[in-house]
């Protein structure tokens, strides 16, 4: 997906906040931020971490600065270990535009050394917002890999598959069924965009997102 693409299909089905959550990289947030400039739509910079117990875990910022910081602990934390796209496929960095700036060729789709924990204490420093991705799946999911939430850190919110239907949760899923619940994208194409998580707030941040998510002072989530 190219960045003028992704935010012209997400302006076109009423979408108007995004995070851009690429596997262990930051590289293309900026890029989709700018190709919505002037345009009706924010567009979150955002990461989905992969934990040294491969769970997938989307962490969200307000700013790119705060990213960063996250990259660079992501970096020093990947094995070193060449990408073979004929194997898993390209990874490239592009502008605004879409156009093809370099290739990444450190893997991308491994686990860091990161802990839950950690990376969860990381991007709570950074003022972040951290939440385990599509708990539910078998492949990167906390259940699956974990059996259980951590209780030693305050998660605010957990991410549930597109495919999980909310009457199946207690029956399936427990361990979840307290939590707030967000229903997760993950769109790896254009034709994936959801726009399944309605917001109640007064501005599209990640302060005003948590509220939403403990509907605190007349803020609300609510999914389809």
């Amino acid at each position: 997906m190219i960045p003028p693409l992704i935010v012209e299909t997400a302006i076109e089905q009423g979408i108007d906040i995004i995070a851009i959550t690429d596997h262990n990289s930051s590289a293309n947030v900026q890029a989709v931020q700018k190709a919505a400039t002037g345009l009706p739509l924010t567009v979150l910079p955002g990461m989905e971490l992969q934990t040294s117990e491969e769970v997938h875990c989307l962490c969200l910022f307000d700013r790119l600065d705060q990213l960063e910081e996250l990259q660079k602990v992501v970096d020093a934390s990947l094995p070193r270990m060449q990408n073979q796209p004929e194997h898993f496929g390209e990874q490239f960095v592009v502008d605004e535009t879409g156009e093809f700036i370099r290739r990444e060729d450190r893997l991308l789709i491994i686990s860091t050394s990161l802990t839950i924990t950690q990376a969860f204490n990381l991007v709570d420093s950074l003022d972040g917002l951290f939440i385990p991705a599509h708990v539910d799946r078998k492949a990167f999911g906390l259940i699956e890999n974990l059996g259980f939430v951590p209780t030693d850190i305050p998660i605010e919110a957990l991410e549930i598959s597109r495919h999980l239907s909310i009457s199946r949760i207690e029956s399936q899923f427990p361990q979840i069924k307290s939590f707030p619940l967000l229903r997760g994208g993950d769109a790896h194409s254009l034709n994936e965009f959801l726009g399944a998580n309605n917001f109640t707030i007064e501005s599209p941040t990640i302060e005003e997102i948590i509220l939403a998510i403990r509907s605190s002072e007349d803020r609300k989530l609510t999914i389809s």
